[in-house]
């Protein structure tokens, strides 16, 4: 049968206890003995009855790797038997699914930490984004987890929100298409990618986390939806997370327009939504558009919310409660739940063969008891080749419902522990690419690359920091640090080790000056010290990544000002005070401002919490071992007060001589210097009229004119200089990377259809309007080297969700 029919045949046969049950998660820790998992306790749960709740079946498992640090072939097993426990409980045999972040990487102990997501924005390369996301799916199913809650599609509009570093840019063609990638290469390793945060969570008023958003609907459609719309339509996305926040006095997770009526019906999309943890509870608590649990699950079931998040509290007794009293529609709460089944039919999890033996321990459990670790005889452990187990007690339905310690072994745990790599050569080695592919140089007097300085002084917070290269969802960063006593399970090495690797014959001397973000300025002698006496200063400043203002960039860390945190900027104008060459590196999760930096520096070099290979990547950047190739993702401001600003300002938003406010940025958007240089010339337009439903068409060459292999970002813009309802002064359509040897060229032939010119128009639909248009080539927002001026002819022409969405980019390289 179908998977539709075969969910239909179990909900006919399931109680409304049964169905509830498939509609919720209960948060857990795998167990550092292999054991069962055990719920994890947070100050917004009660606790969770388990074994009170397993009989009735179980939704979701959540985050059984990445609420404790534990040994991964451990958690594995410890996944294993809580499955095994889970079928056996309720009467269908249905086991859950098991989801984790992966946000930059696995957030699990010892899984690789790539670079964030800001980082694959400034890659401006979807088909490494794609790629990496192959890798980071392949683990995750590898240990039996089915679902990543990734990627971020919220489009930055105020660069002081703390979670700028989880999104891939300001502009939303770059952020949909590198996320469409990313969700590709996730689902095509059978991972459940999960959109998120659907919709308008970025647009927060003052940057505030979890904030009122006051955007138009207008705002909403053609600048926050798109990407979600493109990975949608063109990624095969199986699951989307309602956002937190309300936009217009309407909470996304009771908004059915947005969650039934524009993403299923008028999209088509099939899946499952989720709630943001604790999403529904907060229709309660946080929003006030529900007097009790049970009328906040009633209206995010008929906003279309599947599946509560991230355990069981308005979809277990209150809803059980207001559907038996006649309050919520039992239709309801069965529309959901076969939406459930079905994504776990898809998923190979109701075949009756199925087994949740997860492929990194195939053949080692055979004749072993799944329940726990105990202690057994030699013989009966497993070797350390991973041999299957022979002899012990069998338990191979893991149905012992006090979920006791049996008999494998702690000889046949000892000898699993340390066996999966979650952190293999293949994975850094997609990391240092990612890492070194993000690597924005923004300024360049010609210092770059370092001509082998006798010595260098390495200054800064950063400096001398490991995990200055993570983000707030790197595992370290997110749960590591509620367990010091835990290494970190990776190799982080400091930006100190890196240059030492990439320079061993200066000599480099270190001096932090400040921390990231106290207001101590008792270091600045020793910096200023040190950097009078050297050659070249590489200055390291940037953010410390946190959660709920434990750090300067991440979740719940929100900034008043661009302002470099902490005594930064003092220390970056001491080090400036000497004379010295400087080269400003900033490892950050969002833009700050630079003041004197931006022109007295003699290099600025930007990174996006890099990962793992990032100090390794800046430091070959810095050396000139790699080329930079890194574009800006988000614009960076010349001062730290002119929020909330982007590229995609219209003319209002621009200088003017009424204010004497200048949101013009230090760096476009789009920015992003080379070791080379390229020339850009012969264009030629085939078609300067195109009808309303058309195609333009145009070519040019592009030619690399220095003595360095690189890399040029060619940058397609839009500008409608007039339309019906006020536009952008410009925005991206398109992009195409090039990377060309010395001396060498390619001809780039492109055909732009008119549906790019589309905008959502005074009723409310989307349109493409007749008139002149400008077609604007060039390697950023601000650097533009080429205009096709247009004209599309004809009616206007409304267009919908099937409108063609990309330009087409044909290189010909000579």
């Amino acid at each position: 049968m179908p998977p539709e029919a075969r969910a239909d045949a179990l909900i006919a046969e399931m109680t409304l206890r049964e169905k509830a049950a498939q509609l919720y998660g209960v948060w857990v820790g795998a167990s550092a003995e292999g054991g069962e998992v055990a719920p994890h306790q947070h100050d917004m749960e009660e606790a969770v009855p388990l074994d009170e709740l397993l009989p009735r079946g179980l939704g979701q498992l959540t985050r059984p790797f990445g609420t404790a640090p534990v040994d991964p072939a451990l958690g594995a097993l410890s996944l294993l038997r809580t499955q095994r426990r889970i079928m056996a409980a309720n009467r269908f045999g249905i086991p859950a699914i098991a989801h984790e972040e992966c946000l930059a990487g696995f957030a699990a102990w010892g899984a690789t930490a790539y670079p964030v997501p800001l980082a694959w924005g400034a890659t401006f390369d979807p088909a490494l984004v794609r790629t990496m996301a192959g890798r980071i799916g392949r683990d995750l199913r590898s240990v039996g987890v089915h679902q990543g809650l990734a990627p971020v599609l919220d489009v930055v509009r105020d660069a002081r929100w703390g979670r700028v570093e989880e999104t891939i840019g300001e502009d939303p063609y770059l952020v949909g298409t590198v996320g469409t990638a990313y969700v590709r290469g996730l689902e095509s390793a059978g991972i459940v990618a999960t959109l998120k945060h659907f919709a308008g969570y970025s647009a927060s008023r003052a940057g505030r986390n979890l904030a009122p958003v006051g955007m138009g609907g207008r705002e909403r459609a053609d600048v926050i939806l798109p990407p979600f719309e493109m990975a949608v339509r063109e990624g095969g996305v199986r699951s989307v997370m309602s956002a937190y926040t309300d936009t217009d006095g309407i909470p996304s997770a009771a908004d059915r327009d947005l969650l039934t009526g524009l993403l299923r019906e008028t999209w088509g999309f099939t899946g499952t939504v989720v709630a943001d943890y604790f999403n529904v509870a907060f229709l309660k608590t946080l929003h006030g558009v529900a007097g009790t649990l049970g009328e906040a699950a009633g209206a995010a079931l008929a906003a279309g919310v599947d599946v509560e998040l991230p355990t069981v509290k308005a979809y277990g007794e209150p809803l059980l409660t207001a559907v038996a009293e006649g309050r919520v529609p039992e239709a309801l709460l069965d529309r959901a739940v076969h939406r459930v089944l079905v994504q776990k039919a898809q998923l190979g999890l109701l075949d009756a063969g199925w087994d949740p033996v997860p492929p990194v321990l195939a053949g080692r459990v055979d004749g072993v008891s799944v329940r726990g670790a105990g202690d057994a005889d030699p013989e009966s452990a497993a070797g350390a080749d991973g041999a299957p187990m022979t002899g012990g007690a069998l338990d191979p339905d893991g149905d012992d419902p006090a979920g006791t310690v049996p008999d494998a072994g702690a000889l046949y745990l000892e000898a699993l522990r340390g066996t999966v790599d979650l952190d293999s050569a293949a994975n850094r080695d997609i990391a240092r690419r990612v890492a070194e592919e993000s690597v924005v140089l923004l300024r360049n007097d010609g210092i770059l690359p370092l001509k082998r300085p006798e010595v260098i002084a390495l200054i800064g917070p950063n400096a001398d920091a490991p995990t200055a290269v993570l983000g707030c969802y790197a595992f370290p960063m997110h749960v590591g640090v509620r367990h010091p006593e835990v290494p970190t399970g990776i190799e982080l090495p400091a930006l100190r080790e890196a240059l030492t690797a990439q320079f061993p014959d200066s000599r480099i001397v270190c001096a932090t000056g400040c921390d990231v973000d106290t207001p101590d300025t008792g270091g600045f002698a020793e910096a200023v010290r040190a950097a009078s006496e050297a050659d070249v200063v590489v200055l390291a400043l940037g953010d410390r990544a946190g959660l709920f203002g434990r750090g300067t960039s991440g979740e719940g860390c929100d900034a008043e000002s661009l302002a470099l945190p902490g005594v930064q900027q003092q220390l970056l104008d001491a080090v400036l005070d000497t004379g010295r060459p400087v080269v400003l590196t900033l490892l950050a999760g969002r833009p700050y401002a630079l003041g004197r930096g931006v022109g007295e520096a003699a290099a600025i070099v930007q990174t996006f919490f890099p990962g793992e290979e990032g100090t390794a990547a800046l430091a070959a950047v810095l050396a000139g071992q790699v080329e930079p190739s890194g574009r800006l993702p988000v614009s960076v401001p010349v001062r730290p007060g002119s929020q909330p600003t982007t590229y995609l300002a219209a003319r209002l938003g621009r200088a003017s001589d009424v204010s004497n406010v200048d949101p013009t940025p230090a760096f476009a958007f789009g920015h992003g210097l080379t070791y080379t240089t390229f020339q850009w010339t012969d264009l030629r337009v085939a078609d300067f009229e195109a009808p309303t439903d058309g195609e333009v068409r145009c070519s040019f060459t592009v030619r690399n004119t220095g003595e360095r292999e690189g890399t040029e970002v060619v940058q397609l813009y839009l500008h409608d200089p007039v339309a019906s309802v006020v536009q952008p002064e410009q925005r991206l359509v398109g992009y195409q990377r090039l990377r060309l040897a010395p001396g060498a060229s390619a001809r780039v032939e492109l055909a732009v259809p008119a549906d790019l010119a589309a905008f959502t128009g005074h009723d409310g639909r989307r349109v493409v309007e007749p008139g002149a248009l400008e077609l604007r080539l060039g390697g950023s927002s601000t650097d533009l080297r080429l205009t096709v001026v247009c004209t599309l002819t004809g009616p206007a022409r409304v267009v919908d969700h099937t409108r063609r969405l990309h330009p087409r980019f044909t290189v010909n390289r000579r």
